[in-house]
């Protein structure tokens, strides 16, 4: 049984990336006052885009400075080039790297463009930047429809490394209408492994509307599940969800 996970609920996605940002920005400075790096976990999907909006703001209204951030995605699709428009490295430019001050050379990616044999390697080397880095400080998370984090689909182990994985049905179909329909969607990701993403230090796993109440419950009430790999946050020492009232609706507490 996984200690309590919390969990905090506001009237909104925009309100709760907003106290998300401001302790975002609050850590960034502080560690940049020490002369620090700050190391970020960062996800894609609708669910982040309020953070990201909010970041922006800060930082070309409030001065917030990247320039000592370094940053780590969650996943990305295989067989897709770097600069197609549904990449998930695009997506992170077209959101929030292209208006921000975040070194290039400080971007990470998991490596979706490469021949299927070399990706294995590639994870390999993923994991060594995470370490070379220091390990991850905060990383941000969604839940899909399937209780994943990252593209760790049902059935992936705790302990699981960065890797390939085939993606499950419904997180295709929830895929389709960004590909213009479901014969577009890759059927392949390479993701940060369950294991990657509980050795960051903090995490903050968003959720926003009554399509996924059902499973946050899931994630947060219901005992640890290698079907729903959100459910092993519950074993993290700093884990905390950020809900809004819709997905928070089916909470018992």
């Amino acid at each position: 049984m996984g200690h309590f996970t919390p969990l905090v609920v506001f009237e909104s996605p925009e309100a709760a990336c907003r106290q998300l940002a401001a302790d975002i920005a609050s850590f960034i400075r502080s560690n940049d006052a020490r002369h620090r790096p700050t190391v970020l976990g960062l996800a894609t999907g609708n669910t982040p885009l309020p953070l990201y909006r909010e970041l922006i703001r800060l930082h070309r209204e409030e001065g917030l400075s990247f320039r000592n951030v370094t940053s780590f995605n969650l996943d990305e699709y295989v067989g897709l080039e770097r600069d197609h428009p549904q990449s998930y490295r695009s997506f992170m430019h077209r959101h929030l790297f292209d208006h921000i001050d975040l070194p290039a050379q400080n971007i990470h990616l998991p490596p979706g463009g490469v021949l299927t044999d070399q990706i294995p390697a590639r994870c390999t080397a993923y994991e060594a930047s995470i370490a070379q880095a220091g390990g991850i400080d905060l990383q941000i998370l969604g839940i899909g429809r399937t209780g994943h984090i990252g593209f760790n689909e049902p059935g992936t182990h705790i302990d699981s490394r960065t890797q390939m994985i085939e993606l499950d049905a419904v997180t295709r179909q929830d895929a389709a209408p960004t590909f213009g329909g479901i014969a577009n969607v890759p059927t392949h990701a390479i993701t940060m492994g369950c294991g990657t993403i509980l050795a960051a230090r903090q995490i903050a796993l968003l959720a926003w509307g009554s399509n996924k109440a059902a499973i946050v419950r899931k994630a947060i009430e219901e005992p640890v599940t290698d079907q729903v790999s959100a459910s092993f946050l519950q074993t993290h020492r700093a884990a905390t969800f950020f809900l809004d009232r819709a997905a928070a609706a089916a909470l018992r507490e």
